[in-house]
């Protein structure tokens, strides 16, 4: 009775879906497209401006060329650089304390997920006033328009620039929960791939099998369109073709520049498709141990797709078509399993873990309630689990 909710659910949704207000961030892209951001927020009647990003961006310079853009245009600028990798409330009301006491106009959000997540919570704040962040938790509880908001990606993963998720956590309760509202996708973005040469190689591996993920759980769920499933397969493609090259070889301004179109066509596509227990896993894991979001997904993908069995074999053959994995007279089940197979051999080259041995047992059922709770009915999963047996992925996850 509760998966026919669940399913009941998911189609008024992907019903009302057809109605509701989608858009695509305008888009600066290409090598040095940063440089031309500082005259376009100046277009834009803006004076005034709030940046949030993160120490380690902060402290690498990769922003010196953005605020030296921002004084020649003879723009204000104020700088919130304490955003922590799972960002929390604290952070996200510090910010917009920054933006409040400086009569800021518009919002820059400079780094990877992190300060994404943040910066567009901070604009639902701004947005809803009287809201705390615990109340605008789930769908559509924002539905007011935020400040003119310029989102710089400096990793090719979340996509966040093109997607209506905020993910924060309370770190109270080590609970991560999103804020999902169409108001959020950012309205403006800059894919710069110069901003992502510098990366080390272990977040050039994270961060690209997050955007995989994205890809993946949109493609096989069941809120699909036909626009969806072109932009998943375009992500996959490219993500397979250029991964291994960016993270062997940083400087590789093609790979650098693919990876961040794939990253961008999976925020398009999961922000319309939605996501799955992959996500809902690793935000329980992120939310209680800490870990990286993008290593969390990495670790988490293949053992989920797996457990998903039948009901995911001729979606993963299709994408293993169009990645050319397999051979054309094998079976989908054969396409599948060598899909699968391929992110394993992938997380092994860079380094990724197939499991963490930080969880503890006594916290799996806390976490399968986190999981459970966050996938079901939103997510349009291809097959819907019980509490128990997101319990077996968790310790399928755990290395003993």
């Amino acid at each position: 009775m509760y998966k026919f909710y669940c399913r009941s659910y998911q189609r008024i949704l992907q019903a009302a879906s057809y109605f509701m207000p989608w858009r695509k961030p305008v888009l600066l892209e290409g090598k040095n497209s940063l440089a031309r951001l500082p005259g376009f927020i100046k277009s834009k009647n803006v004076t005034t401006l709030l940046i949030v990003t993160d120490k380690g961006i902060a402290s690498l310079g990769l922003m010196d060329a953005l605020l030296s853009g921002l004084e020649k245009e003879n723009l204000s600028f104020f700088v919130y650089d304490g955003t922590v990798p799972n960002p929390t409330i604290d952070n996200v009301e510090e910010a917009l304390r920054m933006y409040q006491d400086n009569h800021c106009e518009a919002i820059i959000a400079f780094g990877g997920g992190s300060p994404m997540d943040c910066a567009k919570a901070v604009g639902a704040r701004i947005a809803r006033p009287r809201k705390s962040i615990m109340q605008m938790k789930g769908v559509f509880h924002v539905r007011k328009s935020l400040p003119p908001f310029f989102a710089i990606p400096t990793t090719a993963g979340t996509g966040s620039e093109a997607t209506l998720a905020s993910v924060i956590s309370n770190p109270q309760t080590h609970e991560k929960f999103q804020i999902d509202d169409t108001s959020l996708i950012p309205r403006y973005a800059v894919l710069d791939p110069l901003l992502t040469v510098g990366l080390p190689g272990n977040i050039t591996a994270t961060t690209g099998m997050d955007a995989l993920a994205h890809a993946v759980e949109a493609y096989i769920g069941n809120s699909n369109t036909r626009e969806t499933k072109m932009l998943s397969r375009k992500a996959v493609n490219l993500i397979f073709q250029n991964i291994e090259k960016a993270y062997a070889q940083g400087n590789d301004l093609e790979a650098r520049e693919n990876m961040l179109k794939a990253s961008h066509y999976a925020g398009l596509a999961f922000t319309q498709a939605y996501v799955g227990y992959v996500h809902a896993i690793a935000h329980a894991l992120g939310g209680t141990y800490g870990i990286p979001h993008g290593l969390a997904v990495a670790t988490v993908l293949p053992h989920v797709l797996e457990f998903y069995g039948k009901s995911v074999h001729r979606r993963l053959a299709e994408l293993a078509d169009v990645s050319g994995i397999g051979s054309p007279t094998d079976s989908s089940g054969q396409k599948a399993a060598q899909f699968i197979e391929t992110i394993k051999r992938l997380n092994k080259t860079m380094g990724i873990p197939e499991g963490f041995s930080v969880i503890n047992p006594q916290d799996i059922p806390l976490m399968a309630k986190r999981a459970y709770a966050e996938a079901n009915p939103f997510y349009p999963v291809p097959r819907i689990l019980s509490k128990q047996e997101l319990e077996m992925l968790f310790s399928i996850v755990r290395i003993q």
